[in-house]
């Protein structure tokens, strides 16, 4: 007789645990459900980036000295810079200067040590392509602003996350 109670009485303890877990588990996705959503709409609404975010480089073409400390300082030697010695200025003049973006670690040494300031981050990071060819920009594609996302009126920027 006392097997068949303490049997009736763990099973009893069990079901009650059980309808607890499951009550414990259905107030949490209550509590989740009153919070606001974190998704955005991405091509109408962006983020604020932050001010040392590391995103494509833009290159003045007239200010570049074809000293390649960029390349020296580049810890893959990314930059390509073609340049030609003109013997009656003694200076050298720059022809080409490029940069592969689906090679770049987007380390910023290129542009920290450039003596003449010519090269600078901005905050575009849409580099994505189809052919990674594409991804090669040269000292036109360079020297392309970018649209500022403040100034952009057709998207939404989300100035501050919601709090959790």
């Amino acid at each position: 007789m006392f097997p068949m109670v303490t049997y009736f009485l763990n099973y009893g303890q069990q079901s009650i645990r059980a309808a607890r877990y499951i009550g414990q588990s259905f107030f949490i996705t209550l509590s989740h459900s009153n919070r606001l959503s974190v998704t955005l709409q991405y091509p109408y609404e962006k983020f604020i980036l932050l001010d040392r975010f590391r995103g494509r480089i833009h290159f003045e073409f007239d200010k570049c000295i074809a000293c390649e400390v960029c390349v020296r300082v580049c810890p893959i030697d990314l930059p390509v810079v073609d340049w030609k010695w003109e013997t009656l200025i003694r200076k050298k003049r720059l022809l080409n200067y490029s940069i592969d973006f689906g090679i770049c670690i987007f380390c910023g040494n290129c542009v920290e040590y450039c003596p003449t300031n010519c090269l600078s981050m901005t905050e575009e990071y849409e580099l994505s392509s189809y052919d990674r060819h594409e991804l090669n920009y040269n000292q036109i594609a360079l020297s392309r602003l970018p649209i500022s996302i403040i100034d952009d009126y057709t998207i939404r920027t989300i100035l501050n996350l919601p709090e959790k």
